[in-house]
């Protein structure tokens, strides 16, 4: 299901889509188009079989590709054929499976609901579908793209959740709440009670539908420990926190001590930062394209690539601020506004910290020491083995 140098993912993506066609033409009222060699034109393939075979060594999806405009459209209109709980987790999830057979997976909006419907207590997680949201957006503006593709959706809890679900555990978990508004909790491992109930208003619910990514069976991903991750205690530090030669210790240890990965890990960690996300804790790479590949965003001296800074100095400019390239690229959402203007602000705010930490960086050490150039010198260029 992914590219690589030569066309047998492709084919094997072919043989897969044949195989679910015996299924969908019994379903489908438009006629399929065959080549002369009597396979399906990928023209044909549904949007999320398009976006999986566009997949490379360097990227989720290419800078200019209309399928990734025709997934994000899927996720808002597709007919939700199926419901699922998935496992694991604090929060509850739910994994929709759509009419084309694509699936993606839904985090509900789970804040003001609690305020018009009367509970006490608010589940203190409360914003992370809103950054969830609009993760898609922050990457293409920082020309990342390593972000499966995400739409916020407004979702009849009655008719695309309890009645298509055949989860029974799910099913039971259905109520209504003293405001006469359709409940639901689910089962995980903390924020799944009556007093963190999800409810609609009366049974609509706003949420994020992420792509899923090729099945782990098709294209098997690897999980890495961030070496700079939280330690997760009240009183001990991590250890990039206290000692002072951590970072030269890790760029010295695979598979930071060659190719961009200790480079993606910066690109990762401004990522976060900008999106307040504290708890990237592990992140994950395709198995099949080694350690010489990007890192997949999920859930979503140490240099930074002279791109990445570039793109940063731009944001931080006044005709090209954060923030308002984010509102305006947010504005296309279903669901918008997805940020309000506080939320906004305050990634410009975190734009600026990021940009601080590099200069001192560079006052100290020197550009050359900091910045890594990505750029080929003789077209002016970034280089593509990043």
């Amino acid at each position: 299901m992914l590219r690589g140098k030569g066309c047998e993912e492709e084919v094997a993506a072919a043989k897969v889509h044949r195989t679910n066609m015996k299924f969908r033409r019994q379903n489908e009222d438009h006629h399929e188009e065959f080549l002369p060699t009597g396979e399906t034109s990928i023209d044909s393939y549904p949007n999320w079989l398009k976006f999986h075979i566009g997949i490379n060594r360097y990227e989720l999806y290419s800078r200019h590709n209309p399928a990734i405009e025709a997934l994000l459209q899927d996720l808002v209109s597709q007919k939700i054929t199926s419901v699922a709980m998935k496992s694991g987790g604090t929060q509850l999830k739910l994994i929709m499976t759509f009419q084309n057979y694509g699936q993606a997976l839904f985090k509900p909006m789970n804040c003001l609901q609690h305020i018009q419907m009367g509970f006490a207590n608010l589940e203190p997680r409360t914003l992370v579908w809103k950054w969830t949201m609009s993760a898609l957006w922050q990457p293409r503006i920082l020309d990342f793209r390593r972000v499966p593709p995400v739409a916020g959706r407004l979702v009849n809890m009655t008719r695309e959740i309890r009645d298509v679900t055949r989860d029974k555990k799910l099913w039971r978990t259905f109520f209504i709440s003293p405001a006469n508004n359709i409940c639901f909790y689910g089962e995980c491992s903390y924020y799944c009670s009556t007093e963190h109930a999800l409810c609609g208003k009366p049974d609509q619910i706003e949420g994020s539908l992420a792509a899923f990514l090729p099945d782990l069976s098709l294209a098997k991903r690897k999980t890495w420990r961030n070496p700079w991750r939280r330690s997760y205690h009240k009183r001990k530090k991590a250890e990039w926190e206290v000692d002072p030669d951590y970072c030269e210790e890790v760029k010295q240890t695979p598979p930071y001590d060659s190719g961009t990965r200790i480079l993606d890990i910066m690109d990762m960690t401004v990522f976060d930062f900008l999106m307040g996300n504290m708890d990237r804790h592990h992140y994950e790479t395709f198995e099949k394209f080694g350690n010489e590949t990007f890192i997949i965003h999920l859930d979503n001296g140490r240099g930074i690539r002279k791109s990445t800074y570039l793109r940063l100095q731009l944001l931080a400019k006044e005709e090209y601020k954060l923030s308002l390239l984010m509102k305006e690229s947010l504005l296309k959402d279903k669901i918008a506004p997805i940020l309000y203007q506080p939320h906004l602000e305050a990634m410009d705010r975190r734009l600026r910290i990021v940009l601080k930490a590099v200069s001192d960086c560079i006052e100290k050490d020197g550009y050359d020491n900091v910045v890594e150039n990505d750029f080929n010198t003789d077209v002016n260029t970034v280089t593509t083995e990043r």
